[in-house]
């Protein structure tokens, strides 16, 4: 049965291995009366898996903004949503923050379950220190790339990256070149799948590691702080 006076749920779903699925999200999503979805495609094969029969709504980065307020209308008028992504859970580097600010702004409520993220697993794996640390989802692409970076020189905390395999090798780079080649680092892919790896060593080592090794997947790279006592 789906909470009472909740108006959006957060649902997160599976980063890789389908059995991370909580009761309690199969529970909301066979309940909602709309699941809004990042790729209907991915998510349907998912639902179907999990014998869950819904209508399904496409809700992506760029159809946001035009279709936010047709939701928050629909949920005053009584519907309730289950938003969901690809993997992992919504609004982590991925679309949800703008509706999540338009439901709360129009004095609905929201729900968002604990659940499935790639950037905690990958953190506690590195085995670098996490008792304080920061996350910064994507660097960007080109425009403000190297401003970022210099900013996070004098960072202490452990810091964590979102990548894709196409720029991890560019991205180690950068890195070491600011950081200096020394710092320790972890690269995580595939978490939760059958070829999980976490790569771990200094900035320069993972270089040379991924210069002779394929990469392909989903990848966390978790970075080490500045040691204050430099």
């Amino acid at each position: 049965m789906i909470d009472q006076g909740i108006n959006l749920f957060l649902v997160p779903t599976p980063i890789g291995n389908l059995k991370d699925i909580t009761l309690r999200a199969i529970e909301i999503l066979k309940s909602a009366d709309v699941i809004l979805a990042e790729d209907t495609r991915t998510s349907g094969s998912l639902l179907k898996h999990l014998e869950i029969s819904r209508p399904l709504q496409s809700y992506h980065i760029f159809n946001e903004h035009k279709t936010v307020q047709r939701l928050v209308d629909r949920m005053k008028a009584g519907e309730v949503f289950a938003l969901i992504s690809d993997a992992g859970t919504p609004a982590i580097s991925d679309p949800g923050f703008l509706l999540i600010r338009e439901v709360l702004a129009a004095g609905l409520d929201v729900q968002c379950l604990p659940g499935a993220t790639a950037l905690i697993p990958a953190l506690i794996n590195s085995g670098l220190p996490n008792d304080r640390f920061v996350f910064e989802g994507f660097l960007p692409h080109k425009k403000g790339r190297k401003t970022r970076i210099d900013n996070l020189m004098e960072e202490v905390r452990t810091m964590v990256f979102y990548e894709s395999p196409h720029r991890l090798m560019k991205t180690l780079e950068q890195l070491a070149e600011a950081f200096g080649p020394d710092r320790q680092a972890c690269v995580s892919r595939e978490l939760t799948k059958l070829h999980e790896e976490n790569a771990r060593g200094t900035l320069a080592e993972l270089v040379e590691y991924y210069q002779t090794n394929p990469l392909k997947g989903e990848i966390v790279l978790t970075v080490a702080g500045k040691n204050p006592k430099a």
